[in-house]
This record gives structure tokens, sequence and C-alpha cells, in this order.
């Protein structure tokens, strides 16, 4: 059993877990994103735990059970209560994306810089004083550097209060998607300050890559 949704553009916006128990069942959606993929610290990301809530529109759910699909339109709309229009709530959505995309960008950067910092390694009977050797552990030590510009290396990094990108943007991301009317000024322009700085860490990472690992 399989149940998915999908935007108006036919994306595929959340996949729901089907139970396994016979007979009737209720699955729940919570009208959002899927959560964006996080890079691993020292200390738990909370703030980036689920994903943006979806825009109003008509979204269609599938229902996959063997070879039988069934399908059913689901209409979302604003909350009347709501004390904010609809284009301020696109908004409020595209910006919370954008945020999402960076984190999954970061995440993604990590990945490439502990590939490098992990997988190329002398062979067993290198000599400590062969020259690969030194310089394999020197690009590992600058691969640890750029990496701690991103995330937080120190165990109990909430308590120790240690904060690189990886947690500013988090801390953004909660503070843009926790509420549903339009970004202020200051959100758009630190989405814009920490884009900044993490591509300026990924493009030294990329320049010493490619320096390094040709030799």
């Amino acid at each position: 059993m399989k149940i998915e949704i999908f935007n108006q553009d036919g994306e595929l916006v959340d996949t729901i877990a089907g139970s396994k128990h016979r007979g009737l069942n209720r699955a729940g959606w919570g009208m959002r994103v899927k959560p964006p993929a996080v890079a691993p610290a020292a200390s738990a990301l909370f703030e980036a735990a689920q994903g943006p809530r979806v825009l109003p529109g008509t979204y269609t759910v599938k229902l996959t059970k063997g070879d039988q699909v069934y399908t059913e339109q689901l209409k979302v709309v604003l909350d009347p209560r709501a004390k904010y229009s609809l284009e301020e709530r696109k908004a409020q959505f595209a910006l919370s994306m954008k945020v999402y995309k960076l984190l999954e960008h970061m995440t993604y950067g990590v990945d490439a810089i502990e590939g490098v910092r992990t997988r190329p390694k002398p062979g067993r009977k290198a000599a400590e004083k062969d020259p690969l050797r030194k310089q394999l552990e020197r690009l590992a030590a600058d691969c640890d550097a750029l990496r701690s510009k991103i995330v937080a290396t120190k165990e109990g990094g909430m308590i120790t209060g240690e904060e690189r990108i990886r947690e500013l943007l988090g801390q953004l991301y909660s503070a843009v998607t926790g509420y549903d009317g339009k970004p202020t000024d200051y959100q758009v322009a630190r989405t814009e300050s920490l884009g900044h700085e993490l591509e300026d860490v990924i493009v030294d990472f990329q320049k010493l890559a490619q320096k390094e690992l040709r030799q």
C-alpha cells in the first residue's frame, strides 16, 4: 500500500506510509512538503525536521495497492481566519523553499567534502615519511577546516552554543516556515547572506579538490 500526493504540475510532494493492517485504516497528511535533507553534525537540527506547508491549490492523492491504482482530488485552501493574503502566502512559501534548497545544497556540499576527506588513503605499506601520506593528511586536515565552517563539530553543540552555517540556516528556516504570512525584509536579506557564505566555502572546496586530487 502506497499513498502519494502530487501538486497541480504532477510533481510528487509527499509520500504517506500506508498501514499493513487489514480493514479500515486512516492515514494523515500534514499538508507539507517532505523535510529537507540535512547534513549530520555534532547536534541534531530539529528546526528542519519538517517541510514547508504547501500552497493552496488542488492536489491529487494517489493510492496504489499492488496493480490497483486509485486517485482523488484534494483541495487545500487558506485558513479563513488568516490575516494575510494569498500573495503574501506565496511569498512565504517561495522563501521557505529557497532556504530549503540551501539546506540541501549544503548537505550535498558536506557529503562531497566528507568523500574527499575520507576516501583517498595511502597503502598500508606507505612509510610515515612518504610524501603521498603527508599530502593526504594535509588534504584531510584542509577538508576538516572547510567542513567546520559549515557544520558544528563540537559534541554537545546545543550546550556549547557553537553555530555554523548549518545551524544558522536551520534557525532561519524555522523562523520563515513558522509563520505562513509575508516574510520580513531581514529574513530575505539573511537568506541571501547565508547563501553567499555557503557558496564561498563550497567554491573553496572545489578549488582545493581540483588542485590537490590531481597531485
